[in-house]
């Protein structure tokens, strides 16, 4: 019997798991009929069907519900596996933090340089994509991730939280307002999965009739150049909106949706001591972005819970990888 492919064993559990090839498919950020082709190549090397699919729905098999409580814990051991060859390779004085878009982290940087001056200290730029995959597969010791993320297997931290904003084209009948309501934009269409916005979901106008498919934006730039083209309005943390800043775009503050949540995340089975020092340290030097903002947008300054303010901003550190 051939060895048993993890890449497909993973397609395997994605559409296990949602019981829908499209939705699966989207997911992993290939396309259906690829999908399609590895689950039946899967199905021809273990000599089981998996599936069984009509026009109206996808049931696992008796061989699939079997192989999806194994493969549970075979893909597990081999990301652990990753995890560990990955830290082995960078060795034990490499330290690796990832950070997301608009957040500078340049002050917890420097204040774990100055308790361990002998580490290497390397930052990686992460995506919503994944925030969190750079700590299963070892990329990172620590992660700056923005909520919601799959939390599976990571001990998360709260560091604060900030406003959310609407990113708008520059000549957009709502360009010049400091300050609007979820309601104003019932009727844009949004360049983001619907989920992600609950509220606009609730009430959007596209949403009571039939959401034409968008597609997957992958970085804050593909996403500002789709807005400043017209195509719609997104979403955004203010940090990342003031980072990026553009002269075709314009950002506005959404009084009636809740702030973002920032976080360090690190994998919930490491014990060790660089990491519980940096999380205590991030702890005490928040994340900031840039106070330079458009001249419409007055940034409010992120507060932790526990209502610390903000360092003063800095330049960002350099990109690793």
């Amino acid at each position: 019997m051939a060895d048993v492919d993890l890449r497909k064993l993973r397609y395997f559990v994605a559409v296990a798991e949602r019981l829908h090839f499209g939705r699966a498919a989207e997911a992993l950020h290939i396309a259906q009929p690829v999908l399609s082709r590895q689950i039946k190549a899967l199905e021809d090397e273990l000599k089981a069907q998996l599936f069984v699919r009509d026009k109206r729905a996808t049931e696992l098999t008796l061989a699939g519900r079997q192989l999806l409580a194994d493969a549970g814990p075979l893909l597990a051991s081999a990301d652990a596996l990753q995890r560990r060859v990955a830290r082995a390779a960078r060795g034990p004085g490499s330290f690796t933090i990832g950070f997301m878009p608009g957040l500078i982290v340049t002050g917890a940087v420097r204040a774990m340089l100055g308790l361990h001056p002998q580490l290497t200290v390397n930052v990686l730029r992460t995506s919503w994509d994944d925030q969190t995959d750079v700590l299963h597969d070892g990329r990172a010791d620590v992660s700056y991730v923005r909520l919601p993320a799959d939390q599976s297997g990571l001990q998360v931290r709260a560091l604060l939280a900030e406003p959310r904003v609407a990113v708008l084209p520059a000549g957009h009948r709502l360009a010049g307002k400091d300050t609007i309501t979820i309601a104003d934009l019932a009727d844009e269409h949004l360049l983001q999965d619907p989920g992600a916005v609950p509220e606009w979901r609730d009430i959007a106008t596209e949403m009571r009739t039939r959401r034409h498919s968008a597609p997957v934006f992958r970085t804050v730039e593909e996403k500002l150049e789709h807005v400043a083209a017209g195509h719609g309005i997104v979403f955004l943390p203010l940090s990342t909106a003031v980072f990026y800043t553009r002269p075709d775009v314009t950002y506005s503050h959404v009084s009636d949706i809740p702030p973002n949540q920032v976080c360090l995340a690190w994998d919930a089975t490491r014990r060790s001591r660089l990491i519980q020092d940096f999380a205590a340290i991030a702890a005490e030097h928040p994340p900031v972005a840039s106070r330079a903002g458009p001249d419409r947008v007055s940034p409010t300054e992120p507060q932790t819970p526990a209502q610390i303010p903000p360092q003063a901003a800095s330049r960002p550190v350099q990109q690793a990888g």
